[in-house]
């Protein structure tokens, strides 16, 4: 109770604090950009941000937790105070907590053990001794109590389910435990579920995050032995959001589905468990000695299974509606009012959440402050600029799906781009996203200093890049993109957009542009990830000392707002998305002959019967069933529209070059008119087979990647799941949608050239 009304107080101080700091009236506004940018710049303090951080994170921020909401309000009144029209909005979602969680060994050796699902408090970090955090637990799980034995299935990928039919080994009314890693999540029950398992345990290895890899927190950044990942397991790569809502906002009176009839919650119990407590389930286990490649770093010899011990696995959850607060503050563009620029981050977490997401956070507060002084001194947009804090994307994109879903028509009508954070770290740019805004990112990125080295963020990168491309074993992609980077003439590569983030349902849904921001790849946070750890003190002394590139975050992403918003002309330019766009169809295209190639091998491999001749005991019980055949696909007419594309690309960049400092205020306003909704060329009402929320033909998650991407999603997963009519079906449709994207480039050209 001290605390609490100990925090209150300081809310209360800091938002006093911030009016006051208003009144003194800063100098008028420069007009020339790059002064702009440097007055902007001259605002972000990353002892401020550091100061926002420990309070944000000062209790856990789970989705209906008091801390959340608290936070909710004060960013509200922040953005307020800095001159922003800023409102809450809220939501009325499906979001599942624990009422009750049972995991124990009850046979075998080890037995009788109970897991104790709660993380403990560290020494001389007073933020871990909260009371409130959520026990070990994943959203969107089924609840369930059984009692089954146990099998280990590595990382519980489709490749280890395959490993283990061949081991003669099936998951089948029995209690799966996976390793965290390898692919998402929520993969792993829904794989588990998929090959008839009752339940499912997930755990984070110390070779992955562990002991392994650091010393563990609190000495150092990694996962502490009784540490564990919440999330959610969801099945996103159907639809993000709530699950009684799809496509509709989840409005007070919104229509919602029965519970059973929602696709996206699983049907097993699961829980997260920490590597201290499966080591003793593990122990437990008999059966083959694990493949080397499935053999963690416990100080035990790692079974496959089954054999042992029965494990009693029971979760209940309340399954109640919850209200969200999503955060939302304008300003007002002075010339188009009705074309919005929206930037948007994320403030729930699963306990603190101060990597993830609050140094993201805060990074957005600042550049909102520094915007609020820069209006105050006489500057204002030529667009409107709308930011937004999101509730609720930690359980899956709730906050940031429902907003879009319910203002859908006027996003269409209005947006240009989305704008995304999520957590940040010490270490090098990270761009994703709309690869029309490549060339632009670039540009954004070569006028950033690099708080470590002092060259722009953007040389960095570029010397990162060619330095992986050169080190042994490097991925065919990896090697592409430092070929790209080492060339100054080209632009930096900026990565395809799948999902795992608040910019999902404005790309993939509402055909919004969208960039994806954040610096990473030195400050550790991985061994925390969605822990009671991942709180103030092990941000500020392993993720990001010193709210360096929280700030470099900030002034990141101001550019590119301020740089957009006041834009005479489009920012885009379509050749880099034509070219991205045309390797990804000669990948699929050589994915289409590997497919054939594999059909042939296997037929031939079964018919020789080598493999009721192999001594190696993992191939041996249950051969493969044979491949289907793969008839040729036909891409001529795909072929022809991206060679169209690329010409229609080109076309326009260049006209746009040549004479768009010379068009009349009102061809810029045609050319917007045609510019503003492009991207939605690239949506079918068809959507993706299986998942028709996921309009986009040419990005969308991974139907088995969960966070990773696919591009030409509906060509290339049915090459690789062997669905053929589909594949053909979607090169017809992909080839629609990429035809009437060049056809509105087309109409854009025609305007700058006077037409």
């Amino acid at each position: 109770m001290k605390t609490r009304v100990g925090l209150a107080a300081l809310f209360s101080a800091c938002a006093i604090g911030a009016v006051s700091t208003a009144v003194a009236a800063p100098p008028p506004a420069p007009k020339d950009p790059k002064v702009l940018e440097a007055a902007f710049d001259a605002q972000i303090d990353p002892a401020e941000m550091g100061g926002w951080l420990k309070l944000l994170a000062a209790e856990p921020n789970h989705v209906g937790s008091r801390h959340d909401k608290t936070n909710a309000e004060w960013i509200a009144a922040q953005l307020k105070s800095w001159g922003w029209d800023a409102k809450i909005e809220t939501f009325e979602v499906l979001y599942p907590t624990p009422l009750s969680e049972t995991l124990e060994l009850v046979g075998g050796a080890g037995a009788p053990f109970k897991a104790t699902l709660t993380e403990p408090p560290v020494p001389g970090d007073p933020a871990t001794e909260t009371k409130d955090a959520l026990p070990a637990y994943v959203a969107f799980q089924g609840d369930g109590d059984v009692t089954a034995p146990l099998v280990y299935v590595n990382y519980g990928m489709p490749a280890d389910y395959d490993a283990l039919e061949r081991m003669g080994i099936s998951v089948k009314g029995k209690i799966a435990i996976a390793r965290y890693g390898a692919g998402w999540r929520g993969l792993k029950p829904k794989l588990a579920q998929d090959h008839g398992a009752v339940g499912a345990i997930i755990y984070s290895d110390p070779r992955d995050d562990g002991y392994a890899t650091d010393d563990v927190y609190p000495k150092g950044a990694a996962r502490p032995p009784r540490g564990f990942q919440r999330g959610s397991v969801a099945d996103m790569p159907i639809y993000p959001g709530d699950p009684l809502t799809p496509g509709v906002g989840a409005t007070k009176d919104a229509k919602r589905l029965d519970r059973k009839d929602a696709q996206t919650i699983l049907k097993i119990p699961t829980l997260p468990i920490s590597y201290a407590d499966a080591q003793v389930l593990l122990a437990s286990l008999d059966g083959p000695v694990a493949p080397a490649g499935w053999r963690g770093s416990l100080p035990i010899t790692y079974h496959v299974g089954p054999g042992g011990g029965q494990v009693h696995l029971a979760v209940k959850s309340d399954w109640s509606l919850k209200t969200i607060y999503d955060v939302v503050g304008t300003l007002k563009g002075k010339e188009q009012p009705d074309a919005w620029i929206i930037r948007g981050n994320h403030h729930d977490g699963w306990v603190m959440g101060a990597s993830d997401p609050l140094s993201g956070q805060i990074a957005l507060l600042a550049e909102a402050k520094a915007f609020g002084i820069l209006m105050k001194s006489g500057w204002r947009p030529k667009r409107t600029i709308v930011y937004a804090s999101w509730d609720a994307e930690e359980p899956m994109l709730l906050g940031s799906t429902e907003w879009a879903e319910t203002h859908a028509a006027e996003l269409k009508a209005k947006g240009v781009v989305y704008i995304n954070s999520d957590g940040n770290g010490r270490g090098f740019l990270g761009a994703a996203g709309s690869h029309a805004f490549q060339h632009f990112v670039g540009q954004v990125a070569a006028d950033v200093k690099d708080p470590q080295t002092g060259v722009s963020v953007g040389e960095r990168l570029r010397a990162r890049l060619a330095v992986a491309a050169a080190e042994p074993g490097a991925t065919e992609a990896a090697k592409a993109a430092g070929k790209i980077a080492s060339d100054p003439a080209k632009d930096l590569p900026i990565n395809p957009l799948g999902s795992g983030s608040d910019y999902s349902a404005f790309l993939q849904h509402l055909g919004l542009a969208s960039i994806d921001i954040g610096y990473g790849g030195e400050g550790v946070s991985d061994g925390v990830y969605h822990s009671l750890y991942d709180d103030y003190e092990h941000h500020s002394r392993f993720v990001d000392p010193g709210f360096a590139y929280d700030a470099v975050l900030a002034k990141t992403v101001g550019r590119i707002v301020l740089r957009m918003a006041d834009a005479e002309l489009p920012l885009q330019r379509y050749g880099d998305f034509a070219e991205t766009v045309g390797r990804y169809l000669d990948e699929v295209k050589k994915l289409d002959g590997t497919t054939r190639d594999e059909a042939r091998a296997q037929a031939r491999l079964l018919a020789s019967g080598a493999y009721g001749l192999a001594a190696d005991p993992t191939l041996g019980h249950a051969p493969p069933i044979a491949l289907a055949q793969s008839p040729p696909l036909d891409f001529a007419a795909l072929e022809a529209v991206v060679a169209r594309l690329k010409t229609s690309a080109t076309a326009f960049d260049t006209a746009l070059a040549a004479k768009g400092a010379g068009l009349s205020k009102a061809q810029k306003t045609r050319l917007d008119a045609v510019i503003r909704p492009l991207e939605q060329s690239l949506l079918r009402e068809e959507g993706l087979p299986g998942r028709p929320w996921y309009m986009n033909m040419v990005y969308a998650p991974g139907r088995f990647t969960g966070y990773g991407a696919k591009t030409l999603p509906g060509v290339r997963e049915a090459i690789e799941e062997r669905r053929f009519d589909d594949a053909q079906k979607y090169v017809g449709l992909t080839g629609l949608a990429l035809g009437a994207y060049a056809s509105h480039l087309d109409a854009a050209t025609a305007i700058i050239n006077g037409g």
